[in-house]
Order: structure tokens, then C-alpha cells, then sequence
């Protein structure tokens, strides 16, 4: 739009401002929802949908909710761990069908005619009745063992919490990296990296076992040792642990300024 000169067109409506670009980019995004929302059973081909979704919410997520030191990171991400553990491996023992409530959550209520192995869900050829799913999981098929067998498809899913919460920690060595003018961003590639090899080791023990595992046991622990070793061995473990100072400003949003401060007078406390 902007090559065409349209970029910056505008009207108003009884003191409302609306300009085109964003009336087309509404369009779009609720034309995709009500897509999904109408289709949300078919398996076929609705997980793209439903993955582009679920993207668009973890960045808006970690775009909207910031850590502002490593020592918070640390506390949420435990706790957080031994949320994903209990509600994974000690919930079974509470439940009549002996489902973790997670497992029940990600593949949704009256999901009789799904089977069930660690992360892979496998979605029987044969009409059976729609089964409601919560949008709260990434599905992506498993087109291999598909073509092996003609008569179902498979998805291995991943929750957006597994995505999320380590997330904010890579959101935030993202920042730390520009606090400490890094310019090969080690932080933020290092934590990536770390996350990396944690969801590699997460779905190698989960076809290991044949069991659902709580994706943040594997990635909590590689994230923040990561990240930690990285601070310590830069000799910045000190800042790292106590956060940056300066704020993020955000063009949708009134500039995160103290009073009597003006953009010039933050200089390189500016994101």
C-alpha cells in the first residue's frame, strides 16, 4: 500500500479516525477467525489456521507482558514448571480416565475419537461425531506417518504455555542485549539456541516413552542455565540478575517516559 500511495490514507466518521491499512489488516485477521471458528473441526487442513492464531497470540503475548529482571524470570519460570509437572504427571491420579488434565485440555472435552501417545494425536479417518477443540495448542501433522497410514492423520502438538513462558526470558535477553550494546546478541541467540535443544530433548523422551511430558521440565532448566552461564561468564551476572534500566517505548502506546523527561534526554536508555 505504501508503494501504491495508499500507505498512510485516512478517513473520519463523526470524530472517529480509521485509515485503510488497518480497516484491511482487521479484515484479515477477524476473516481468519471466523474461518477457523467455522471449520475448527475439519483436520484436514484448519491446523494452519489455528498455527497462525496461535502465533499471532504468543507475540502479541510477549509483546504485551515484560520481565524486567532475571530474578523474576527465574521465579515465574519455576513456579511455572512445577505447574506444567503436577498438571502432567500428578493430575492422572486424580482423574476417572486417568488423563492428565492437560492432555484433556489440549485435545478438548468429548475427544473420544482421538487416540492418544505422549504429544501425537491421531485423528480416525472414519466420520465420527465433531469433537470440540480449544484453540490453546499448536498442531502441526506428522505428514510421514501420515503417508505410512492412509486411514488417519497424526498432529504433534505443543501448548502455547511451552511457548510462552520461556519466551518472556527470550524476550528479555533481547533487551539485556541491547542494554549492554551486544551487538552479536548473544544473549538472546544463546537462550534461542538453548530452547532449541530443550524441545529437541522434550519430543526425543516423549517418543521414548510413549508418555505426554511437560515440555517446561526440558526447557525451563535449559533456558535459564543458559542464560545464566552466559551472564557469568560475560561478568555481567550482577546487571543481569537486576534488570536494565531504561524503558521500552512502543509506538501504539504513550511513550514510557518519567515526568519532566523529554525522547532527547534518555539518549541509549531508549529501546
Amino acid at each position: 500500500m505504501e508503494k501504491i500511495g495508499c500507505g498512510t490514507v485516512s478517513f473520519s466518521i463523526r470524530n472517529w479516525n480509521f485509515s485503510v491499512r488497518s480497516l484491511l489488516l482487521a479484515a484479515v485477521c477477524i476473516s481468519i477467525a471466523v474461518v477457523w471458528g467455522v471449520y475448527r473441526n475439519e483436520d484436514r487442513w484448519i491446523w494452519i489456521l489455528q498455527d497462525l492464531l496461535g502465533i499471532a497470540f504468543c507475540l502479541n503475548f510477549m509483546k504485551t507482558i515484560s520481565l524486567s529482571n532475571f530474578k523474576i524470570c527465574v521465579i515465574l519460570l519455576s513456579l511455572l514448571l512445577v505447574y506444567d509437572v503436577f498438571f502432567v504427571f500428578i493430575t492422572p491420579f486424580f482423574t476417572k480416565n486417568g488423563v492428565s488434565i492437560m492432555v484433556q485440555v489440549a485435545l478438548g472435552p468429548d475427544a473420544s475419537g482421538e487416540k492418544t501417545q505422549g504429544n501425537m494425536v491421531e485423528v480416525p479417518a472414519e466420520p465420527q461425531a465433531p469433537s470440540e477443540k480449544l484453540p490453546v495448542v499448536m498442531r502441526v501433522p506428522r505428514f510421514l506417518a501420515w503417508a505410512q497410514n492412509l486411514c488417519g492423520m497424526q498432529f504433534s502438538i505443543l501448548g502455547y504455555g511451552d511457548i510462552i513462558v520461556p519466551g518472556l526470558l527470550v524476550a528479555y535477553c533481547s533487551r539485556f542485549d541491547v542494554w549492554v550494546n551486544s551487538r552479536k546478541k548473544i544473549y538472546f541467540v544463546s537462550c534461542c539456541i538453548a530452547y532449541l535443544l530443550g524441545m529437541i530433548l522434550t519430543f526425543a523422551v516423549m517418543l521414548l516413552s510413549g508418555m505426554g511430558q511437560p515440555a517446561l521440565l526440558y526447557l525451563v532448566p535449559f533456558t535459564l542455565i543458559t542464560s545464566a552461564v552466559v551472564a557469568g561468564c560475560r561478568g555481567e551476572m550482577k546487571q543481569f540478575w537486576a534488570g536494565t534500566t531504561y524503558e521500552v517505548l512502543d509506538s501504539s502506546r504513550e511513550p514510557l517516559l518519567p515526568e519532566g523527561r523529554t525522547d532527547s534526554s534518555v539518549g541509549g536508555e531508549r529501546c
